[in-house]
């Protein structure tokens, strides 16, 4: 089973995602991300969608035109954790 990160392993994992906000009546982080179309968003969702896959951990996310949401939580954890902030890492180098 994956362990929810302490208070303080969240707030060092925050400190390393200044684009991410924590949600935290769900102990989820999220990100809005902008991008010149709707092919541009649908492009990265397919890129963020095979990291997912690869890694076994599937975000939430929405998709309207230009812009993807995404929200990472770790249900069997019961909020945040170590494979969330990866996961917001491996998605953070894809805009790299």
């Amino acid at each position: 089973m994956v362990d929810q990160l302490s208070d303080a392993e969240r707030a060092d994992a925050l400190d390393g995602l200044p684009e991410w906000d924590h949600d935290e009546s769900r102990d989820a982080i999220t990100r809005i991300f902008t991008f010149v179309d709707f092919s541009e968003a649908f492009a990265f969702m397919t890129r963020v969608a095979l990291l997912a896959e690869k890694a076994d951990h599937h975000p939430e996310w929405s998709n309207v035109y230009n812009r993807v949401e995404i929200l990472l939580t770790t249900h069997d954890a019961g909020g945040l954790s170590e494979r969330d902030v990866e996961m917001a890492e491996a998605i953070e180098a894809l805009l790299e």
